[in-house]
């Protein structure tokens, strides 16, 4: 049977078909009784024919007519199989294996010695002896060795510089960000003669607090070194400079990029940049942002790479806010104008930013991978025709994307649009070549097409309303991340649950509404559909300039070629056997594509979803993504819903599996947590010894407490701990001082609009050794009627200022970042500070519009400081609460303090 040529009269044969089992139904009103079809071409078996059902909805069937249900199930989970397998072959080959060793390439081992001894100093936090001392020595150290060995091609400058700064950021809800002395190591290698253009390599070599930073972000670090010595010692002259900067001040929300781009003289001369970064531990490393335009940038990777990894979807979910992150790239692109690469390791984010993220964590192939195409993008851009003279190749935007790890398919965004637009084209006169026949031909198929539309939308949107309600349920009983430790469950009750509610919805369609019609031609109809919404979807995705259409131009092309080409197969045989082979065979391309993407969706939102915070529900946005894949994916598979003769047995075991999967994760039999050593997946809790201190107008003391202070960053707030901890538990979940910003608690970033639910547990007061101590400097009238105050603060490395201003009166200016005050979430000010290790007071100045005098003052601040290095991190009762703790969560632990005033 002919799907595209044949008229739908033929192949919507209601009434006139042959019945085994009794005489013919009588054709339902409006709907003509159709002539029989014509037997099949000669050699192709027997005439495959419509059918027309019973009332009861049991079809009478021909020999050979209708889909085998196992076998199709069969087929197409086998398919999905093969392609997961595919995908996940792909994604182990680290490096594609070739002549190695070679001189002038790049060399892992090196590298890894490099990472080793970083990452043998502990964690290094910005102004800590480790950071500021240890670790800048061992660079200056290797740097120097490198050096001796260069070239005399090459000339090696190198600077240390110490940047004070402030600026301000849109990030986590908006704040701003202060500096002071705080450690960039910067090296120059430049052609013996100089240059007068440059291309920028960035890593940073600090970490967070208790975690040693292997992949985040020492290795890259390492991965710069070696690259460093690799370029130092080549034969070959380079055009333009490169400069490597080692900056020991990302973590600290981006500052010492800041304090490079915007204050060091050799920023001028850089063109260009790359950034290392990362969100995960290990695997490969993804190009993830490129630009702002600049498509040269995206062509010398594809040109230059040797394993490359990018997605131009990848880079249009990242900036668009979805993940709670930001890189080192905004610095560049914001404060110095310059375009760029941004790449991250992106695999195995459950221990990224923990103890568990240590060098032997890392395989070498990973870093080899790395440095094989830093080095490879470094040395095309300094020997590139088009950096001295990038502002011309600025303008436009590039799609690009990786052919699973093998090489890059990159054009411009118009070229796309123009081919956008062109499959867009090609489906609509498929269409509407059939939705414009006279109505004698086509009978009623615009109406059982735009019947079958509804029927789609309605199975998608009650399979999202199922998964929710399962995910929401679990959610209320406690059993929220059940999947964490343990994906498949996840598949196991929400894919599942959403995939047997698509096939319930389509199989009652077919039994009471399309109970007269051709099996062939319902297949047809809902192939047409599902050609139909991709279009939708790639003209609404185009029409916003999105790049990512792409993915859809693909689900409209290919299976609208493989339709074309399985005329002949399906005209003399049907729907058996060959024809799922042909119609799989043809859907390789948008089916494999679509989960390589998957994986990486998966591979990024799982863990971030373990430290989203207390108030989003995590299930709720899994499920929600789950269905949404399990629509994608059974879009061109719908139309096997029709051709096969029933579809019981699939909704069965589908059914089977969901519900069984839902009652073990009821029962708690899936744990959300794992210390296993290969494979950890810890629960992060955040633990504050602090004491507070809060003041009146007068300056008197009106309250004093202290307690260890403890947020967990996922949804299950202390459920879990509570049974190991029984002191932590509900009765003490900390209460919001309503008067007080962001709450009255010493929040080191402004998150609280995250985690709203917190525990305060008792303890006696802290008494670090490097207290902070904060004044009212001066208190003036400004002659535009505003209040002026001069605050001088000074203690450890880490402190975070808070301001919330009282009714009647605004903040107006302030001696910090542009000098225009930046709200966070809620309304409160937040400013972050942090120092090296040598600093002054930090001295500043707000001021303060008084539009009404009230009794209670004009504004409040606070001022909280960190202790998060050495001996003053510490107390006995912190340590001792942190022991207690079990060996599959993370407790990132500190000493702070917390003094309110108004004034």
């Amino acid at each position: 049977m002919e799907w595209a040529s044949e008229s739908a009269a033929v192949r919507r044969h209601r009434v006139g078909g042959e019945r085994r089992d009794g005489p013919a139904a009588a054709p339902q009103p409006g709907r003509e009784a159709l002539a029989p079809e014509p037997p099949a071409a000669a050699g192709g078996g027997g005439g495959a024919r419509t059918r027309k059902r019973s009332a009861g909805g049991d079809a009478s069937r021909g020999a050979g007519t209708g889909l085998s249900e196992a076998r199709a199930a069969l087929g197409l989970a086998l398919y999905l199989l093969a392609l997961r397998a595919l995908v996940q072959l792909s994604l182990q080959q680290l490096v594609l294996r070739g002549a190695a060793g070679r001189p002038g390439d790049f060399d892992a081992r090196q590298a890894r010695d490099y990472l080793e001894h970083i990452t043998s100093i502990g964690p290094r936090t910005t102004g800590s002896p480790e950071n500021e001392i240890l670790t800048v020595h061992y660079l200056l150290e290797q740097i120097k060795l490198i050096e001796v060995q260069s070239s005399s091609l090459h000339r090696i400058s190198v600077d240390v510089q110490r940047p004070t700064g402030s600026f301000s950021i849109d990030f986590l809800g908006g704040f701003t960000s202060y500096y002071d002395n705080i450690t960039n190591v910067v090296v120059k290698l430049e052609p013996r003669d100089g240059a007068q253009h440059a291309v920028l390599a960035n890593c940073h070599f600090d970490s967070v607090a208790n975690s040693p930073g292997a992949s985040d972000d020492a290795v890259s670090c390492s991965v710069m070194l070696e690259v460093l010595r690799v370029l130092s010692t080549s034969s070959e002259a380079l055009r333009h400079a490169v400069i490597f900067l080692f900056n020991g001040a990302e973590e600290n929300v981006l500052q010492a990029s800041h304090g490079f781009i915007t204050q060091h003289p050799w920023a001028s001369l850089i063109r260009a940049f790359i950034n290392l970064e990362a969100a995960g531990v290990g695997g490969k490393e993804l190009v993830f942002q490129t630009g702002p335009e600049n498509p040269w940038l995206v062509q010398a990777y594809v040109s230059a790479a040797k394993h490359p990894f990018a997605s131009v979807v990848a880079q249009e979910v990242f900036q668009s806010g979805i993940i709670p992150s930001d890189t080192d790239f905004r610095i560049y692109r914001d404060f110095g104008n310059i375009p760029g690469i941004d790449l991250a390791f992106i695999e195995n984010g459950y221990i990224y930013h923990t103890k568990y993220d240590t060098a032997d964590r890392i395989l070498t192939d990973s870093i080899q991978r790395a440095g094989d195409n830093i080095l490879a993008v470094l040395k095309y851009l300094a020997t590139s025709d088009v950096l001295p003279s990038s502002s011309k190749y600025r303008h436009g935007h590039m799609v690009f994307f990786d052919v699973l790890g093998l090489f890059v398919i990159a054009y411009p965004s118009r070229v796309g649009s123009i081919i956008n637009y062109m499959v867009v084209t090609a489906a609509v006169l498929y269409l509407g070549k059939k939705w414009l026949r006279p109505k004698q031909k086509t009978g009623n198929y615009t109406k059982d097409f735009f019947c079958g539309l509804g029927i789609t939308l309605v199975s998608w949107f009650t399979s999202l309303v199922t998964v929710l309600i399962i995910a929401v349920f679990v959610s209320l009983i406690g059993r929220s991340l059940s999947w964490y430790n343990h994906f498949y469950v996840s598949v196991c009750l929400y894919g599942t649950a959403a995939a047997a509610k698509i096939i319930l919805i389509h199989t009652l369609a077919k039994r009471f509404y399309y109970m007269n019609a051709s099996d062939r031609y319902l297949g047809e109809v809902f192939f047409d559909i599902s050609l139909f919404v991709h279009c939708v979807s790639l003209t609404a995705l185009t029409s916003q300039g999105l790049c990512s259409a792409f993915i859809s131009a693909v689900w409209v092309a290919f299976p609208l070629l493989t339709k074309f080409g399985m005329r002949k197969d399906f005209k003399q045989h049907g729907a058996q056997g060959k024809f799922i082979a042909l119609y799989l065979s043809g859907m390789f391309v948008p089916y494999l594509y679509a989960l390589y993407l998957i994986w990486a969706v998966f591979e990024m939102f799982t863990p971030i979803l373990g430290r989203s915070g207390t108030e989003i529900p995590p299930d709720v946005v899994l499920a929600s993504i789950l269905a949404g894949c399990t629509m994608i994916l059974s879009s061109y598979f719908i139309n096997f819903i029709y051709l096969a003769r029933s579809t019981k047995r699939t909704m069965l075991s589908l059914t089977l599996v969901c519900v069984v999967t839902f009652l073990l994760v009821c029962s708690g039999a899936f744990f959300p947590y794992s210390s296993h050593p290969a494979s950890p997946k810890p629960k992060r809790v955040f633990l504050q010894h602090m004491t507070r201190t809060f003041h009146d107008l007068d300056g008197n003391v009106v309250k004093r407490d202290s307690g260890i202070w403890i947020n967990g960053f996922d949804y299950t707030g202390m459920s879990h701990i509570t049974p190991h901890i029984p002191e932590i538990n509900d009765s003490i979940r900390a209460h919001c001082e309503e008067n007080a910003p962001l709450c009255g608690f010493p929040w080191y970033l402004p998150v609280h609009f995250l985690i709203r639910k917190n525990w305060y547990l008792p303890a006696p007061e802290v008494s670090p050794g490097n207290p902070a101590h904060f004044r009212l400097v001066s208190k003036e009238q400004t002659p535009w009627d505003s209040i002026k105050l001069t605050f001088e603060a000074t203690g450890p490395s880490h402190m975070s200022f808070y301001i919330r201003t009282h009714e009647g009166s605004t903040l107006s200016q302030w001696s910090l970042g542009n000098g225009t005050p930046v709200t966070s979430k809620g309304g409160d000010y937040f400013v972050f500070y942090s120092h090296g290790l040598q600093a002054s007071a930090w001295r500043f100045w707000i001021e303060v519009q008084v539009l009404e005098e009230r009794p209670e003052g004009m504004v409040t601040v606070a001022i909280a400081a960190h202790h998060l290095s050495g001996e003053e991190k510490r107390s006995s009762q912190l340590d001792a609460l942190k022991d207690k703790f079990p060996d599959w969560t993370f407790p990132s632990a500190w000493v702070c303090t917390y003094s309110l005033f108004v004034f």
